[in-house]
C-alpha cells in the first residue's frame, strides 16, 4: 500500500459515495487507474465492505453501554460467538485481555432495554458476570487512520510524474 492508496481511503472515509474521477482528482489519477486501485483494495482486504454511517439515536437505539463479561471459559468459540450474533442490540463484540473476556457494544432504545440485553447476555452458557458502563455523551467516534501516522490533516495528492 502506498500513498496514493492511502489517500484513496481516507478519501472513501469521508464519501463512500464519491465517483471514481473524483477520487481520481484527488490523488491525480484517471478515473480508470482510482476503480481500479479500489478494486484492488477490495481483493486485498483493506476495504472490507462499505456501509452507511446511521445515526443510531434517530433510529431509536440512543443508549449506548460497554459491557465487560466475565466468563469461567474461553468465549471465542462458535456457539459464543452464535449467540452473541442472535441479539441484534450488540452491535460490536470483542475478545480481550484483561478483568473480563469479552468487551460487548450494545445500543438499545432505553436503560429498560440494557437490563434485558443485560440478562440475554448473562444467560449465554459460560457468561459468570458482567461490568455495564453507560455512555452519557460521545465527544467523537473517528475511523482508522488510513495514513498511519496520527494527523488529522488529509495528505496532499502526489505529483503525477510525466
Amino acid at each position: 500500500m502506498d500513498d496514493v492508496d492511502r489517500i484513496l481511503l481516507t478519501e472513501l472515509q469521508q464519501d463512500a459515495t464519491q465517483a471514481y474521477a473524483a477520487l481520481g482528482k484527488a490523488v491525480g489519477l484517471s478515473a480508470g487507474a482510482a476503480h481500479e486501485r479500489v478494486r484492488k483494495l477490495r481483493e486485498q482486504g483493506v476495504i472490507r465492505r462499505t456501509t452507511v454511517d446511521v445515526d443510531p439515536a434517530a433510529v431509536g437505539r440512543g443508549v449506548m453501554a460497554f459491557v465487560l463479561v466475565e466468563a469461567n471459559s474461553w468465549m471465542g468459540d462458535s456457539p459464543t460467538k452464535a449467540a452473541l450474533e442472535a441479539l441484534p442490540e450488540v452491535v460490536e463484540a470483542h475478545i480481550i485481555a484483561g478483568p473480563a473476556s469479552l468487551l460487548v457494544k450494545v445500543r438499545t432504545p432505553t436503560t429498560e432495554e440494557l437490563q434485558a440485553s443485560l440478562r440475554r447476555l448473562y444467560a449465554i452458557e459460560g457468561v459468570t458476570g458482567t461490568q455495564t458502563i453507560v455512555v452519557l455523551e460521545s465527544f467523537f467516534e473517528r475511523s482508522v487512520d488510513a495514513k498511519g501516522d496520527g494527523s488529522p490533516e488529509r495528505p496532499s495528492p502526489p505529483v503525477p510524474s510525466r
